[in-house]
């Protein structure tokens, strides 16, 4: 891939998939310019790029217009909570990062001519009737259902970079994100898999919402990361889907999780929340013709490399979440 040289703005760079990407395109030769407004990022996440001198770092809000001086070939907006429980807390802010601060990202890339990717979600297809879901696909999405501040939001923003692209502004590619895990989940965001492992970990009662029958399809970040880099790199515009084409349900993830760990965590079940999907797993088509991308960690090997970390984390009071910038970076 063609990132040496290149230089490189990624907003949401403190966040957990924002920040393997700047690590990774710091390993491939870039300068990177991380923008996060720390509201769900943690500096911490950053401890490996912070000491890299191709590597500068903006406390920003994207809802609000900013600007970096200097050339720019690459936008990456990943800016947004995430999580059903950042979005639960923060409905304002899933919103206007998925909208205002939409528009101020295309209006830098239009001004610095630089490929802008829009990092969507799989949320945009709802609880979809559609299975496996293709990129055609237009989704089943309550649109004033508690998940709407998240899902509205990027469906909004995938309209507004089309609407870039379509009038010749904006050289753009909009990728949705499937489930992705691995090293940096917070635990207490609400997701599976850091919520399942830390369970386990503790020997909490593993909780499972509804009867656990509704499937999820998981990505080791890794993977996720090296689809987006390919999405940017080549000239596809259209919506790429980039997740794990293999389903599990979550109560199966569950069981595995509890043996892998050797956790003696009863499972229990909780109330299914309003609008959990029942079925979510990507085709990933479009992917391998255009991107000649698939993911090559194993779920087995994913949930290890996650727990590693997740014990790391622990030993260590919670991850260097708590650490300043001047103590990350290098004297």
């Amino acid at each position: 891939m063609a990132f040496e040289h290149r230089r490189v703005l990624v907003a949401g760079a403190a966040g957990f998939i924002g920040s393997h990407l700047c690590e990774l395109l710091l390993a491939l030769g870039a300068e990177v310019i991380g923008v996060d407004n720390l509201t769900t990022g943690r500096i911490g996440n950053l401890f490996t790029a912070l000491p890299n001198s191709r590597f500068s770092f903006e406390s920003h809000d994207i809802s609000t217009p900013f600007e970096i001086a200097g050339p720019l070939d690459y936008v990456f907006h990943l800016a947004s909570p995430a999580s059903p429980l950042d979005c639960a807390c923060l409905p304002l802010g899933a919103i206007k990062a998925g909208a205002q601060g939409t528009l101020n990202m295309l209006d830098l890339a239009q001004a610095k001519q630089a490929r802008l990717l829009l990092a969507s979600t799989s949320a945009v297809y709802g609880d979809p009737q559609v299975h496996p879901q293709p990129e055609w696909y237009w989704g089943n999405v309550n649109p004033v259902g508690p998940r709407s501040v998240y899902d509205e939001a990027k469906r909004y923003a995938e309209a507004l970079t089309t609407c870039y692209r379509t009038a010749g502004r904006v050289d753009t590619v909009i990728v949705r994100i499937f489930d992705t895990y691995g090293p940096r989940m917070r635990c207490d965001d609400g997701r599976v898999v850091p919520a399942f492992l830390q369970q386990a970990r503790s020997g909490e009662p593993i909780t499972v919402a509804g009867d656990g029958s509704q499937t999820r399809s998981l990505c080791y970040v890794d993977d996720t990361v090296e689809g987006l880099l390919a999405a940017a790199a080549c000239g596809c515009p259209a919506p790429v889907n980039i997740g794990s084409p293999s389903e599990i349900s979550v109560l199966r993830l569950a069981e595995e999780i509890r043996v892998m760990t050797a956790s003696s965590s009863p499972i229990t079940f909780v109330t299914l929340p309003t609008d959990d999907p029942k079925r979510r797993c990507p085709d990933i088509s479009v992917a391998r013709t255009e991107l000649d991308w698939e993911p090559r960690v194993s779920l087995a090997e994913g949930l290890r490399q996650t727990f590693a970390w997740v014990q790391s984390a622990a030993l260590i009071g919670g991850s260097t979440s708590v650490l300043t910038i001047e103590e990350l970076r290098p004297e």
